[in-house]
């Protein structure tokens, strides 16, 4: 199943529940995470893309060629294009990386909406118990321009962030569910 997968990022939970999720996955990852205590040790010990945002075009360049080598061993690539976490109810917007990365590699995209921010706050500890909700769309088929890829991603992960809060509303006694699917869906070229 490799692939870029694009998730929205709303808490820590996200980053760790990704190691189960998509076993073996690189994770696109700032390079500040390496001055947290406990993320950092992670960070450098794992088979990360770690990018320095702070030089945006070399950044790119070598995000690239990181996530290459990723797909060319069978890991799939998770970035979350917007960049940082966002609070529950943002907009998801993409930052340009992700479009860039999705024309540079040319596979498959699995988007991925999760509502951790009801729960873990963008401090990055849970605030309260439930359970996290998690969705896996259809993936989008290489070959869409930057801009056509960019605005289906996010149509399709805004309507998908709507439909889970509607599910909450409708049953609140309920927790919203884990939607993950068993099985990974395929991504294939």
């Amino acid at each position: 199943m490799p692939g870029l997968i694009v998730s929205n990022h709303q808490s820590t939970w996200e980053t760790l529940a990704a190691l189960i999720l998509f076993p073996d996955v690189a994770i696109v990852a700032k390079r500040e995470l390496l001055r947290i205590p406990v993320m950092g040790w992670y960070l450098r010990h794992s088979p990360m893309i770690l990018i320095d945002r702070a030089s945006a075009a070399a950044s790119l360049r070598e995000m690239t060629v990181q996530s290459r080598a990723a797909l060319a061993l069978g890991r799939p690539v998770l970035i979350f294009p917007e960049g940082t976490r966002k609070a529950v109810g943002e907009p998801i917007e993409f930052r340009r990386g992700v479009e860039f990365l999705y024309k540079a590699l040319g596979v498959p995209a699995l988007p991925v909406v999760l509502d951790s921010g009801c729960f873990w706050g963008l401090g990055g500890l849970p605030e309260r118990s439930g359970v996290i909700t998690v969705s896996l769309l259809e993936p989008i088929n290489p070959g869409l321009s930057a801009k056509d890829f960019t605005r289906t991603a996010q149509a399709v992960m805004q309507a998908e962030v709507g439909a889970i809060e509607k599910r909450r509303v409708a049953a609140p006694g309920l927790s919203a569910g884990w939607l993950a699917s068993s099985q990974m869906p395929e991504l294939r070229p």
